[in-house]
């Protein structure tokens, strides 16, 4: 499966509480063979309000698979084998601003990333690359969310910045106190490397946060649970479903114009190692990702 062979597709990464798309037509379901795992990833492809959309869930098939265990650059890789040229990512928070009450969609424009355990990167030893991250979503993207969430009556706040952290445990309050001073508007766990790897991968990305709760810092409120974030994914997924239709109509009316941000050339001032010493396994694993690279 070549991705030059596909139709330009609009991707989405599933998180908690969002098991499926609903809505999406002309389904198939496919296993894609990455040469990041082992594993096929499954990927389900259809049409939602006349777009073609690719989706994956990040937590596998009933909730299985932890945040620090999700097989990110896998992912990435098979939305981008099948087409994907813009992906849309769904994550439940919490909140650690007053004005982002629970029931919230954020759209996040900045990252704090305190994970340790990921595999970040598709560069290695023999193949070296630094993409530019100073702004780690796509501006296009972001307006074209906020637009959708107006059209859906959403309560959308236009920027915020993620703290994503290891997990799989939820933050003390001393550390969620911390994060709120470092100016973080929401916090998760599964935000990073996605965004990395999607830059990486040349992708525009864009994440839409979901605020389920005010973690464990605000005074008062009940402590954050697992059955809490359930429950409250469970209210929200009305909301995120009619932003996701709105988007994908737009995406539909879009065609398939280059993205002024530039995520499409992402890695042509990237890569650091001379085109004669570069390792041509290294190489091949990124080409599955970014045909072009040998022309970089």
């Amino acid at each position: 499966m070549n991705p030059s062979e596909q139709p330009q597709r609009l991707g989405i990464i599933g998180g908690s509480g969002l098991q499926a798309l609903r809505g999406l037509g002309d389904v198939e379901h496919l296993q894609i063979h990455t040469p990041f795992a082992e594993a096929p990833v499954p990927v389900t492809v259809g049409r939602l309000d006349g777009a073609p959309i690719a989706f994956v869930q990040r937590h596998g098939v009933g909730h299985r698979i932890p945040p620090a265990s999700i097989n990110v650059r896998a992912n990435i890789a098979a939305l981008k084998r099948v087409g994907c040229t813009q992906l849309i990512s769904m994550s439940a928070v919490g909140s650690l601003a007053e004005d982002v009450a629970p029931g919230t969609f954020v759209l996040i424009d900045q990252y704090i990333d305190r994970t340790i355990q990921r595999d970040k990167t598709y560069f290695g030893d023999g193949l070296v690359g630094h993409v530019p991250f100073g702004e780690p979503t796509c501006a296009r993207m972001r307006e074209a969310l906020a637009a959708a969430a107006d059209q859906a009556g959403l309560d959308c706040r236009r920027t915020g910045t993620y703290v994503v952290m290891e997990g799989p445990q939820f933050s003390t309050r001393a550390e969620s106190m911390l994060y709120r001073q470092w100016g973080g508007t929401v916090i998760g766990m599964t935000g990073m490397p996605e965004a990395k790897l999607a830059r990486e991968a040349e992708l525009c990305y864009a994440m839409v946060a979901m605020a389920t709760d005010y973690d464990c810092w605000f005074d008062g409120m009940e402590a954050v649970t697992a059955d809490m974030v359930s429950e409250r994914m469970t209210h929200m997924r009305d909301g995120a479903t009619a932003l996701l239709r709105a988007i994908a109509a737009a995406f539909a009316r879009q065609g398939d114009e280059a993205c002024p941000c530039g995520c499409h050339r992402a890695l042509d001032t990237a890569i650091m190692t001379a085109p004669e010493h570069r390792d041509p396994a290294m190489l091949a694993r990124l080409e599955y990702v970014v045909p072009r690279i040998r022309g970089i």
